[in-house]
């Protein structure tokens, strides 16, 4: 992990989820997300104080555990300000709903990781802070947000996976495939001097990325088109890891399965497939 200067005022510190640095002034800065553990924001506060830097404000981008795992000890040694959308503040001072929103009911031991679920933050809504701007990005989750500092430098989230990612797993959690279309569609308009996205490295130059997440797009909507010949949905999930040669776990297996609902969700709503209940089964057909 290093500190790596982007603008005047704006850096990040490169990790497994890169985390925006903004300094407020010559000692406070704000961060944008905090990894994926305790230990990511031990690493975050020791580099910082190495600059003689104090974290004022942090700002999650969404709820998901690899963005707010350094919450809580940042928040311990720091006392700052922990801000995120509304939808996504319920789930970070609540990390339970995250595992239980994937699954559907009461979790069992297996659901229960530090990759679905962080320890709790005291979390509040956005607040206006000088030099920065928030901008909606949603579908990967609820109401994900990005963050463009006054260096014109675009904080992403999760709102673009890395071309590595997309060729090595295919697929991607989404929660609403339309939503996230349109943030697609959304950050082509956008004039910046860099793009960090959450995920990949710092670009110059979105298209070439945005133009690879939504092809991917694309092409899993037809697999899944053609899986619909009257499967349940487990057997879709099913096949849809044997198409692109998957090996699936727990964790994988309830991240896919919700993806693959908001698939079914998105070619329900452009009248492309039905359901049927037949002898008890909820099953799903292409319409022809």
């Amino acid at each position: 992990m290093e500190l790596v200067k982007v603008g005047e005022s704006t850096y990040y510190i490169s990790n497994r989820t890169n985390i925006g640095v903004f300094k407020l002034n010559d000692k406070d800065v704000c961060l944008i997300d905090t990894g994926n553990d305790e230990d990511a924001g031990k690493k975050i506060l020791k580099i910082l104080n190495e600059e003689n830097l104090n974290v004022k404000y942090i700002i999650n981008t969404h709820s998901h555990a690899d963005h707010i795992g350094g919450n809580k000890i940042i928040k311990k040694r720091c006392d700052c300000e922990i801000l995120a959308s509304d939808v996504e503040k319920c789930f970070i001072n609540n990390p339970l709903f995250e595992p239980t929103f994937l699954y559907g009911s009461k979790i069992f031991r297996e659901l229960d990781n530090k990759f679905l679920r962080a320890n709790e933050s005291d979390c509040q809504s956005l607040k206006e802070i000088n030099g920065l701007e928030y901008i909606s990005l949603k579908g990967h989750s609820y109401n994900m947000i990005g963050v463009k500092t006054k260096d014109n430098v675009y904080f992403l989230g999760d709102a673009l996976v890395s071309e590595e990612t997309i060729n090595k797993y295919h697929l991607f959690f989404l929660y609403d495939v339309r939503e996230y279309l349109n943030t697609l569609d959304y950050l082509e308009t956008l004039e910046g001097k860099f793009y960090i996205p959450a995920h990949t490295q710092v670009v110059a130059n979105l298209f070439p990325l945005i133009n690879i997440n939504r092809n991917k797009i694309k092409e899993i909507c037809d697999v899944i088109l053609n899986i619909c010949d009257g499967k349940n949905i487990d057997n879709i999930v099913k096949e849809v890891f044997t198409f692109y040669q998957l090996k699936m776990n727990c964790n994988q297996y309830f991240l896919v399965s919700s993806t693959i609902k908001a698939y079914l969700t998105y070619l329900l709503e452009e009248e492309k497939i039905k359901y049927e209940f037949i002898n008890n089964e909820m099953l799903w057909f292409k319409i022809n």
